[in-house]
């Protein structure tokens, strides 16, 4: 059985998505509203947060540094660590990420990873005391990790903080089972900015039904919004 899957998700009026872009407009720092996010992520117990590449290259600061003997590597699927009450999830197509450290802000990590990455990067994340799960087609399989994570890593409520790409292909593939918004009294205006949730041209207005379930007014003016999500 997958985990439950929660969006969590921070925005203005019109939906950007890059805090920097909007935060002037609310007369308070970005780190000061991302402050109110964290609380709220907290809030939600959730087991594990996952998000793509792009989130994490915010803090994965290592160099290439494989083993010079690795020997046989493990396919499809490395548990480095078990039991723990939070997981880092990142999903890295082509393994490009590399750390100094087998957790991020206090959480194991948990690499997804594509078909093609070689033996010699997955030595390297093994070495670092760090898991993965390798995708065996050419495209990852999301239904099929959110599956490994709940049987090996003992995953039940996962949050889903990606970009627009990583949140549009979990809404696309039907994952997605609820919202966490934070709606702040701001407005980007950008044009051509990123939006919460981009699913290709096709987009997802044909695919996707919301039910508000719950909603509460927080500190300085900010609406938290929560969504049931069902598929047409």
């Amino acid at each position: 059985m997958k985990p439950h899957v929660i969006c969590h998700m921070m925005s203005p009026l019109d939906g950007q998505l890059v805090v920097d872009q909007w935060s002037p407009s609310t007369g308070r720092s970005s780190d000061d509203l991302v402050a109110e996010y964290d609380r709220v992520h907290d809030e939600l117990k959730c087991d594990a947060w996952i998000a793509g590449r792009a989130v994490g290259e915010e803090f994965a600061d290592g160099e290439p540094h494989p083993p010079s003997d690795h020997g046989e590597v493990g396919r499809p699927v490395h548990v480095a660590r078990t039991g723990a009450d939070d997981y880092a999830i990142l999903i890295d197509q082509d393994g490009k990420l590399h750390w100094t450290s087998p957790e991020t802000y206090g959480a194991p990590i948990i690499m997804v990873l594509g078909r093609d990455v070689s033996d010699t990067h997955l030595a390297e994340l093994a070495a670092d005391g760090i898991s993965y799960i390798v995708a065996e087609d050419e495209t990852i399989d999301l239904a099929a990790v959110l599956e490994i994570l709940a049987d090996r890593f003992g995953i039940r409520r996962l949050l889903l903080e990606g970009g627009s790409h990583t949140n549009g292909t979990f809404f696309k593939a039907g994952l997605v089972d609820e919202i966490s918004l934070l709606l702040f009294p701001a407005i980007g205006g950008r044009s051509g900015g990123r939006t919460l949730f981009e699913a290709g041209p096709d987009g997802l207005a044909d695919h996707v039904r919301l039910s508000i379930s719950a909603y509460e007014m927080r500190r300085n003016g900010i609406v938290h919004l929560r969504y049931s999500v069902s598929y047409v």
